[in-house]
């Protein structure tokens, strides 16, 4: 979508040319001018098809242009943006042809909501949304990033789907070291540094790919550059990731931040991650009591039991009375091939198929991705064999 941009704030000029160019359709600031006077007695010779116009000093003789500008571009889309809203602006406006007002400062959200108002009016193409999950741990230990990374690894060999990882330890994040040897070129807090360059081609160039349609994005390496990861940075790397993959895999750790917690705002489900033992069931107590503060409906937070082994003395009716929230998956307690896993930094798929954990991934995929995967029987088939024993 090609706009005009009439502000004389080149910060903000600078910001919309920013979130614009991160979504996919891009919005791209083909032009800019000072002001109403300079838009109107300078006409672009191709009409553009958003205009966004910064009423922040437009003065009273100027207000009467809102209706010329309309008039020059009768096909355009108009969002205006203002500090301190004008009764007669907001009217002329409104007669213009401009259904979006935003205040400002500019609240990222709200712009790319306001964008894919304007994007469905005109008729356009819906954007690809891929889905948020996030993995995060009840307690250290519980295997959270085992769980998270050889996930996402399942979700794109066997539903076939597109899958991004992003590691959001705040400090010592390792996810790529348990399905990967590669070294990082690039970790979130880089992209965080240049987040003006944010779009799909940039993220990707960031990642551990560790198969075609399955990429790591790694955590910071230097707990001291984390200072400068914002919580907006996650709104547009999020925004980024679901336009151009199937599913974004959140490995969030315990600790929750600023930034985690925006990252797990936007989560389509969330996955807390513990053991069936008296001191997770504490833990991941007190974590369901932070997201239920949050506001997070109780059906997007979905308990993953690892390492769960039959007849012991707690049942999982137990946590899930304790807890107040149901087990969606138990994960085996299968030591040997998720050490191998671990120790070769190689996904449990790969490297052990027929294991019980590779079955239970599996069996997870299928969870979260039902219609794909109840397509794809014959893959499962194939990978697993029908008659093979655990």
């Amino acid at each position: 979508m090609k706009a005009l941009m009439i502000s004389k704030d080149s910060l903000l000029q600078a910001e919309i040319a920013t979130q614009g160019s991160a979504r996919t359709p891009a919005v791209q600031l083909v032009a800019s001018r000072k002001g109403l006077r300079d838009a109107v007695e300078r006409q672009l010779p191709e009409a553009p098809e958003l205009v966004l116009l910064d009423a922040s000093d437009v003065c009273g003789d100027e207000a009467e242009m809102v209706d010329r500008l309309g008039k020059l571009y009768p096909a355009a889309s108009f969002m205006l943006l203002t500090r301190d809203p004008q009764q007669d602006l907001l009217i002329r406006a409104m007669r213009a042809g401009m259904r979006e007002v935003l205040q400002l400062p500019l609240a990222h959200r709200a712009f790319h909501e306001a964008i894919d108002r304007i994007e469905v009016a005109a008729g356009l193409s819906p954007v690809h949304e891929g889905k948020v999950l996030a993995f995060i741990s009840c307690k250290g230990g519980s295997g959270a990033t085992f769980l998270s990374t050889n996930f996402g690894y399942a979700l794109a060999a066997l539903a076939d789907k597109k899958v991004l990882l992003i590691d959001l330890h705040g400090q010592f994040g390792d996810a790529t070291l348990y399905v990967s040897d590669q070294k990082p070129a690039m970790t979130l807090s880089d992209i965080c540094a240049q987040i003006s360059r944010m779009d799909g081609a940039f993220l990707d160039s960031c990642l551990v790919h560790v198969a075609s349609n399955f990429g790591v994005l790694a955590a910071a390496d230097d707990p001291h550059r984390t200072v400068d990861m914002k919580p907006e940075h996650m709104d547009t790397i999020l925004r980024v990731a679901r336009q151009h993959y199937d599913f974004v895999v959140l490995d969030v750790g315990r600790h929750i931040d600023a930034v985690s917690l925006r990252a797990l705002d936007q989560a389509d489900a969330i996955y807390p991650v513990l053991q069936l033992a008296l001191p997770d069931i504490r833990d991941g107590r007190r974590l369901l009591d932070i997201l239920r503060s949050l506001g997070y409906p109780h059906e997007r937070i979905r308990l993953i039991v690892n390492r769960y082994e039959k007849g012991g003395k707690l049942r999982l009716a137990d946590l899930e009375q304790a807890l107040g929230a149901d087990v969606v998956h138990t994960v085996p307690n299968d030591y040997l091939s998720a050490t191998d896993s671990v120790n070769q930094g190689v996904p449990v798929l790969q490297l052990s198929r027929s294991s019980l954990v590779a079955r239970s991934l599996a069996e997870l995929v299928e969870l979260v991705a039902a219609r794909r995967v109840a397509e794809s029987r014959g893959l499962f088939d194939r990978i697993f064999g029908r008659n093979e024993g655990g």
